[in-house]
């Protein structure tokens, strides 16, 4: 991929705020006026070397040197009208503010280098956290799903949260995961077990035998030596998921993860199984005899949350945390992308807009039959793609 020139978001503030120019030109405007008002005993024109200064706040190099050498004209025509440009006083107060223009142009010039490499950086990791986590699709099969995806590193923009939907004969197969951590080491754990995944479920193995495949396989990298010592204390808490188009059920194998909450007629309830799994990596190599399928009822107009760690352990200012089955029951959305939005908002607002952890949201809903056959002739709505 051809990265562009200048990413995205890096162009000079001024451009964006363009009323911020007089704030320079208003300054050396007034120094110089104020100048000539007060006269020749008393001299204002050092003064004007904060115009090229303010001006490297607010714009690029070029917008820096014109305003520089705006202050150092303002300051040779007051020096002239004086009548004190030959003395070596006045010639001394006007290189000193043209070496201090060129020297703040200078580190403007390194500064926008700084941002653009920074720029670029930022782009390659959204590049790199798209092909992770592929946008879910709005609908799958009888099914319509939103997700959201927040990383806890602002700079870095990527981490250990991780989900996938895939559409697998006449199911659809949903995980969500957290891996320990976060950031680029969290970011690899997360790759690694993604494209497990999306190699094995749209197959259609058995639940359990898809389930061991994904441990065996994070298992075996945190095993190998050439991992190094920081592999051998990661894990991933994952919940996976299969829901038949018909039958009203949906099975549930939950590997150290919160239970996914199960919103029905305002009532949240939990879908806690009776005997969790070891999260993945963790004890040893399994077969699929090591796990059990939970069932739970799914009906027509049901809503799903999965979620990470990251969601109930947000914390408000007094360290109290997110109540998420609360907010949930107290609220009455219907319809999976609204209900995304409403928790990002409300989970930012909690927090005050800083979160501590990685968050990872999937609301999926079960549509009633007539909404299923009128979208049962729409392209890309069924069949056997994976996502």
């Amino acid at each position: 991929m051809r990265l562009p020139h200048r990413p995205p978001g890096q162009d000079r503030p001024w451009r964006h705020r363009p009323g911020l120019i007089a704030v320079p030109l208003g300054l050396i405007a007034v120094i110089t006026v104020v100048d000539l008002i007060t006269g020749a005993d008393i001299h204002l024109g050092p003064l004007l070397v904060a115009a090229p200064a303010v001006t490297a706040a607010i714009g690029g190099p070029r917008l820096t040197a014109c305003v520089g050498a705006l202050a150092v004209g303002a300051e040779v025509v007051l020096s002239a009208v004086f009548g004190r440009l030959g003395t070596t006083e006045q010639q001394t107060q006007i290189v000193a503010i043209l070496v201090v223009s060129l020297f703040v142009v200078a580190f403007r010039v390194v500064h926008e280098q700084h941002l653009q490499t920074l720029g670029r950086a930022r782009l390659v990791a959204d590049v790199a956290q798209r092909v992770l986590l592929r946008p879910l699709p709005p609908r799958i099969g009888p099914l319509r799903i939103a997700s959201l995806y927040l990383a806890a590193e602002a700079e870095a923009r990527i981490g250990g949260d991780l989900y996938a939907a895939v559409r697998a004969r006449d199911a659809t197969r949903v995980m969500i995961g957290d891996v320990r951590g976060k950031g680029l080491p969290a970011f690899g754990d997360a790759a690694l077990l993604l494209g497990a995944y999306r190699a094995a479920a749209h197959r259609y193995p058995p639940l359990p035998r898809l389930v061991a495949h994904l441990h065996n396989t994070v298992y075996w990298d945190v095993a190998d030596p050439a991992a190094g010592p920081e592999a051998g204390e990661s894990f991933v808490t994952a919940a996976v998921l299969e829901i038949p188009d018909e039958g009203g059920l949906l099975q549930l194998v939950n590997c150290g993860h919160p239970p996914p909450l199960l919103v029905r007629d305002g009532e949240v309830v939990p879908l806690t199984v009776t005997d969790p799994a070891l999260p993945f990596g963790l004890g040893s190599d399994v077969t699929e005899d090591d796990y059990e399928v939970e069932r739970f009822p799914f009906r027509d107009g049901d809503l799903l949350l999965l979620y990470t760690d990251g969601v109930i352990e947000a914390r408000d200012a007094k360290g109290t945390f997110y109540p998420l089955a609360e907010r949930l029951a107290s609220w009455r959305e219907s319809e999976p992308q609204r209900l995304v939005e409403h928790i990002h908002a409300d989970l930012l607002a909690y927090t005050g807009g800083a979160l501590d952890d990685d968050v990872a949201l999937v609301v999926v809903q079960r549509c009633r039959e007539d909404e299923v056959r009128a979208a049962a002739g729409a392209p890309g709505l069924s069949g056997p793609a994976a996502f």
